[in-house]
């Protein structure tokens, strides 16, 4: 089963009001678990960076003033997403940013049904308690203290540790874990040196002294 972990950095709220994205990440999923496989880009968002925005992210406008435009990196995005489910915490924010982007570089827009919301999920299972990703992560002790900063790539990690909680827990990992290890076990074992059948049968000699045992008894129940 495989999914896509995506998170975005913004300059602002709203993409109708002119804002735009400025980093996304996105991280595969293999049976719920990381795979070691990676989508990150910084972006020239083409305007200014507000104050508040800066003070979330910390990524100036100088700074993305060499990176690539969104346009330039969406196919290799959507190859990356390749129709996967996305694992978004608040997904109606970042998918809005994500299709404006889209159709502002002509492409199709990704269709609703593929978010998998983590911030309803959370609300749903912890219903009045804070479901900021900070406040999961505390919950589940997983170690954010790197999060000085919001950064796409950092959040989205951390989001991946947090899914795993929220649909059952690390149990779920080490049940895969076990799974492999059995296989492996079973693959090492049929691989193993054949070794020739070990002899069951008495020989002469040990039949011969059998006999020669069986004749100074009395009776002996072996031939009756």
């Amino acid at each position: 089963m495989r999914e896509i972990v995506l998170d975005t950095e913004t300059t602002g709220l709203d993409p109708a009001s002119g804002h735009r994205l400025v980093e996304i990440a996105c991280l595969e999923l293999v049976n719920h678990l990381p795979s070691g496989r990676h989508f990150q880009r910084y972006l020239n968002p083409d305007r200014d960076m507000p104050e508040d925005a800066f003070a979330v992210h910390g990524l100036s406008a100088v700074f993305l003033a060499d990176k690539p435009r969104f346009h330039e990196v969406a196919q290799e995005l959507l190859a990356f997403i390749d129709g996967a489910p996305l694992v978004i915490h608040n997904a109606e924010f970042d998918m809005r940013f994500l299709n404006a982007e889209l159709a502002q570089a002509g492409l199709p827009v990704l269709e609703g049904s593929l978010a998998v919301d983590t911030l309803q999920m959370a609300r749903r299972k912890f219903p009045g308690a804070p479901a900021s990703l900070d406040a999961l992560c505390r919950r589940f002790s997983i170690d954010n203290s790197a999060r000085s900063l919001h950064g796409a790539l950092l959040d989205a990690e951390l989001l991946a540790e947090v899914y795993l909680e929220l649909i059952g827990g690390r149990q779920a990992g080490l049940d895969l874990v076990q799974a492999e290890v059995m296989a492996a076990a079973a693959v090492a074992a049929a691989a193993g040196p054949a070794r020739p059948p070990r002899p069951h049968t008495a020989t002469l000699e040990e039949l011969a002294a059998h006999a020669a045992m069986l004749d100074v008894m009395k009776q002996p129940l072996w031939r009756m």
